[in-house]
């Protein structure tokens, strides 16, 4: 039984301090009888070497593909003794480890640390058994070559997929692994063919015979039959060791023939979703030409015309093996992280960018420095599951509309404080605003298309839905460690449009957002309808829709989006930029893929871009393809943007470090606001302070409410601060909030979360 068998689970809050567990006396190794002296010294430097890699054991957690219904599960692996065995994690439980194990084992990985707990007051804890076993003596481990952080192992009768935190950790772990394995090398064929030494000594046996007085005939006799019945056995163990290793060669061999099957099968499976792609999407287009507009029509196969033309599988291929090469990984660490951290300490955290101008890579290094929280406040009751079956079998037969969603499915930000979210990359605006004062535009669009890609990234593992805001609805965010101001309100119900404008260095940025749904039963998809619009100070306008977002696995499995089609980013300057999100499919290895080109007025690629919405944006100067010196110019791509590092104190919702900030109410903030800010929303604010129950009956009441808003948008209201434009058909900012806010009048602003009447709402 392994040393760490004894783990238990303990659901605690607080953050241990984990020391560095300090590697001990290698793992015992089984003897092998009959070796030479060489042989007993290359041993004994094989578990030297073991022992620096391995000590007496490795233990950490990765990430185990289960199956597409519930996806890459946490799991606590243990390697000890030549055996990789694995345990549960349920939810944000901890892994408790006896002083014994943590002064013998060594633990891989930062994640691996947070989910490590002592005993508390040296109490024992019940022994479990692992899930699974892996003996490595007849395993074989393989590192996968489209994403740097996944490896399998294939034990002879399965294929574990495993997925490591980052690259540094799977390094580590496929380091001792092998280590491991090296402890039992494959024979050659004339080291099994080889006889065995049969000497025995009878001498014991003559003595004990004599001393009995047996005559000399009779004691030849006996140890004839002694050495006989040895060279039996000696044959015997040595067939079983030849049918071992033959065995264990025939499983390796089955092992290469199943990989390559595999990759058949792959390809095969490409080739026909291709051409079920092509044939849908002819069907799509003989629909929407029985259904839609004439126009639309047009715009769409145009669309699709120029998708064909360039964004074929072979780029995406290509970009694929860039994107998990390793001179790819090793060039990210030059270049900056990001301008914002709610971490004091990371608030202006700059990379080496020796290669960028001092002026463009200090841009908004300059803001002034703002303390702002880091961590949600901690809930004040235990939250309680929700089953979605049970909460469809009690509404059966009710009014759908009427029926009020639990706050278990928000989490604590609206969807105005959504909007501020995607501008928390603005120091790419900010450089885009200096590229440009400088007359490079090629750079001003570069950065402002990183910026559009950069509003995806906090989209990733967020499963809960923001607030509805509620008509007339809020949300301001002065930041001047960022250098801007924002503003967002809500200006219809019915259909539900927010409408934002912000303020930066050198630049304005606004834009109204709706969402058009389509249910198709397992799924949800969300089709943005609305323009988003950026404007530079000298007179440089850039616009640009979002994409498509589809929600899967609403039912059964574990819930996930991704975001696909053609963003295009253009205006009144001399470049172009098209931007193809790729949508991820049930057998993609590397998914999340953006790739894009950069065009002038007359057509020509002048730059390519690529990349994932979720981790980071590169760029080429010129056309990037897969002809001639297509790869070369792949070693000369630059960083335009990166994805900042996960929350110091992770939440239950995967907030990122800026949206923990989003909802915070600072001291002396609460009296500048007005009634309708989202940040005194009773049931959000009652949500992040973990009273559930309160939060949900605030919930309905405030939903009620909302039901009255669609008359009160039938009688003529008007949002506040927003008015529609004519000619563009979009909600512009009429200015006077920031005005109304330095003198505090917001007599003009309801009280629209307090308790009132129906009656008084509508007057």
């Amino acid at each position: 039984m392994h040393a760490l068998c004894c783990i238990s689970t303990l659901h605690d809050r607080s953050q241990a301090n984990m020391p560095e567990l300090p590697p001990v006396p290698p793992p015992r190794s089984d003897p092998v009888n009959n070796r030479s002296d060489s042989g007993r010294r290359s041993a004994g430097e094989a578990e030297a070497k073991i022992m620096d890699i391995v000590g007496s054991g490795i233990c950490g957690v990765l990430y185990k593909w289960v199956n597409f219904g519930k996806g890459w599960r946490p799991r606590w692996f243990i390697l000890q003794d030549g055996v990789l065995s694995y345990y549960k994690i349920h939810g944000p439980n901890r892994i408790v480890l006896n002083l014994e194990s943590e002064k013998c084992t060594k633990v891989i990985g930062e994640d691996s640390f947070r989910k490590i707990c002592r005993p508390k007051n040296g109490s024992s804890q019940p022994q479990r058994k692992p899930v699974g076993e892996v003996h490595l003596k007849v395993s074989s481990i393989r590192e996968s070559r489209s994403d740097d952080k996944r490896f399998s192992i294939f034990t002879g009768t399965k294929r574990l997929h495993l997925r490591a935190d980052t690259r540094e950790d799977r390094l580590a772990w496929l380091e001792a692994l092998e280590a491991v394995k090296g402890m039992f090398p494959r024979m050659s064929n004339s080291e099994l063919m080889a006889p065995m030494d049969n000497v025995v000594s009878t001498e014991k046996l003559r003595q004990r015979l004599l001393k009995e007085g047996v005559r000399e005939v009779a004691i030849k006799d006996s140890e004839q039959i002694m050495r006989s019945e040895f060279a039996a056995l000696q044959n015997q163990l040595m067939l079983l060791r030849e049918k071992h290793w033959l065995l264990i060669d025939a499983l390796r061999q089955l092992e290469t023939e199943k990989v390559d099957l595999e990759n058949t099968v792959v390809d095969e499976s490409q080739k026909q979703l291709n051409e079920a792609r092509s044939s849908t999407t002819s069907r799509q287009d003989n629909y929407s030409e029985a259904s839609g507009s004439g126009s639309e029509d047009d715009n769409e196969r145009a669309d699709a015309a120029e998708e064909e033309t360039y964004y074929d599988d072979n780029n995406f291929f290509e970009a694929q093996d860039y994107l998990s090469s390793s001179s790819f990984k090793s060039s990210a660490s030059d270049f900056r992280t990001g301008s914002f951290s709610s971490d004091s300490e990371e608030l202006h955290a700059f990379e080496s960018e020796d290669d960028i101008d001092p002026l463009i890579r200090y841009v908004g290094s300059s803001y002034p420095y703002v303390k702002r929280r880091n961590k949600l406040p901690d809930p004040v009751e235990k939250e309680k599951g929700v089953s979605l079956w049970s909460m469809i079998k009690d509404n059966i037969g009710k009014d759908l509309t009427k029926v009020c969603l639990p706050v278990y499915f928000n989490e604590p930000l609206s969807s105005l404080q959504k909007c501020f979210e995607d501008l928390e990359y603005s120091y790419l605006l900010d450089r885009a605003y200096e590229w440009g004062k400088r007359g490079n535009s090629l750079m001003r669009i570069l950065n402002v298309a990183a910026f559009a890609v950069s509003g995806y990234a906090s989209t990733e593992e967020r499963n809960c839905k923001p607030f509805n805001p509620l008509l007339g609805e809020t949300y301001e965010a002065d930041y001047p460690d960022k250098g801007l101001r924002f503003f967002s309100e809500k200006v219809s119900h019915h259909p539900m449009i927010v409408a934002c404008h912000c303020e930066g260095t050198g630049w304005k940025f606004w834009g109204d957002s709706n969402l058009k749904s389509k249910f198709w039963g397992r799924s949800i998809q969300l089709e943005p309808v609305g323009v988003l619009t950026l404007e530079f100070d000298d007179g440089e306008i850039l616009q640009w829709s979002k994409v498509t977002t589809s929600i899967y696995n609403l039912i059964l499995g574990k819930l996930y989006c991704d975001h696909y089609g053609t963003m295009r980013v253009q205006g009144n300057c001399s470049y172009s930029c098209k931007l193809k999100f790729k949508e991820q499919s049930i057998i993609e290895r590397n998914p999340h893929q953006v790739q894009g080109i950069v065009q002038d007025k007359n057509g020509k690629t002048v730059a390519t871009l690529f990349g994932k919405w979720d981790e980071s944006m590169h760029y080429v100067i010129g056309e990037c393809s897969r002809k001639g010196n297509g790869f070369e110019s792949l070693s000369e791509a630059r960083l335009l943007w990166k994805r900042s590092k996960p929350p110091k104190f992770p939440t239950r919702y995967n907030l990122t470090r800026f949206a923990i900030t989003l909802n915070e109410l600072t001291p002396g903030l609460k009296e500048k606001l007005p009634p309708t800010d989202s940040r005194l929303r009773p049931d959000q604010r009652c949500l992040e302070n973990g009273e559930y129950e309160m939060a949900n009956a605030e919930k309905q009441r405030l939903e009620h409410r909302q039901r009255e808003a669609r008359k009160m948008q039938e009688r003529g209201w008007k949002p506040q601060w927003f008015a529609k434009d004519k000619e563009s058909n979009t909600y512009r900012y009429t200015g006077g909030y920031w005005e109304s806010r330095e003198q505090g009048k917001w007599d003009s602003c309801p009280d629209i979360f307090g308790h009132f009447s129906s009656d008084q709402i509508l007057d």
